[in-house]
C-alpha cells in the first residue's frame, strides 16, 4: 500500500506526514507560500478564522480560530474523516497560518483515525511533523479526547 501513496506525496518534501497506515498527509503555513514546481494537493482543507483565498484545487474552509479549537467539533470531525479516507488515494493537505498548532492538531487527529492513541499523538505528530506541532494546552486535550475511528462518537 505504501508505494502506492508515496507517489501521492513524497517523503522528502516539506511537511508530509506518514501515518501508521502508510497514508500521507501534508501539512503547511499558508503563510509561507508554496515554491515554484512544488506539488499541490488534490484535496486541501484549511483551518482558519476567516475564509481562505481561492485555491485552483478543491478544498475546504473549516472555521478554526487561531490559538483555538474549531467553532464546530461535530463538523471537524466529520472534516478530518474524509481527510484522512480521501488521503488513501489522494494528495491531501491539511493547512492553516503557521503551520503549527491548528495543522498539527488535526494532524495529532488524524493519527488518532489511523489508530495512534489519542495520548501518543501529539507526541507521534511532534516526532514525525515537527517539534512544535500543537501548541496550546486545550489543543492538546482536545487530541486527548477526539474519538478514534470506529468507537462511539466515532464512525
Amino acid at each position: 500500500m505504501t508505494g502506492r501513496l508515496e507517489a501521492l506525496w513524497d517523503l522528502r518534501d516539506t511537511g508530509v506526514l506518514r501515518l501508521p497506515s502508510g497514508r500521507l498527509v501534508r501539512g503547511r503555513g499558508l503563510r509561507r507560500p508554496l515554491a515554484d514546481g512544488a506539488p499541490v494537493p488534490a484535496y486541501g482543507v484549511y483551518l482558519l478564522g476567516k475564509e481562505p483565498p481561492a485555491v485552483p484545487w478543491e478544498s475546504r474552509w473549516l472555521r478554526w480560530p487561531d490559538f483555538r479549537l474549531p467553532a464546530d467539533r461535530e463538523e471537524a470531525r466529520s472534516v478530518l474523516l474524509e481527510v484522512w479516507e480521501r488521503a488513501a488515494s489522494e494528495r491531501v493537505e491539511v493547512a492553516c497560518g503557521g503551520g503549527r498548532g491548528r495543522t498539527g492538531t488535526a494532524l495529532a487527529c488524524l493519527a488518532v483515525l489511523d489508530g495512534v492513541p489519542p495520548g501518543e499523538a501529539v507526541a507521534y505528530v511532534r516526532e514525525h511533523y515537527d517539534p512544535r506541532a500543537v501548541e496550546t494546552p486545550w489543543q492538546k486535550r482536545y487530541v486527548r479526547h477526539f474519538p478514534p475511528h470506529g468507537t462511539p462518537g466515532g464512525r
